[in-house]
């Protein structure tokens, strides 16, 4: 157990300021739609598409975790939270907001 917290943390390279700053900017206007007014996001029969929904929210949270500087260690959250995933969601989010 003491080698474990005496052991060095992997360090990967700098994180890119301005991809975290995209992230973030992606991320905050879709997560305030989603808590003050939800409804925006209904589609042409007045309901939520839950599956769409439940991607897009994903991929608000890897814009969260990827704009804060946060590094997962597992490589399925790296992947789960990565831009490369989080901003085809996001915007999928920003599709769904502006054709609703």
């Amino acid at each position: 157990m003491t080698e474990a917290a005496l052991e060095k943390p992997v360090i990967d390279k700098k994180p890119n300021k301005f991809a975290m700053v995209i992230s973030c900017l992606l991320a905050f206007p879709l997560a305030a739609v989603l808590l003050v007014h939800p409804a925006a996001m209904l589609d042409d029969n007045g309901a939520y598409s839950h599956r769409a929904m439940m991607f897009i929210m994903i991929g608000i949270s890897g814009g969260f975790v990827h704009g804060v500087g946060f590094m997962p260690r597992h490589w399925f959250w790296k992947w789960l939270f990565s831009p490369f995933l989080a901003w085809p969601l996001m915007i999928w989010g920003y599709y769904t907001w502006f054709i609703a």
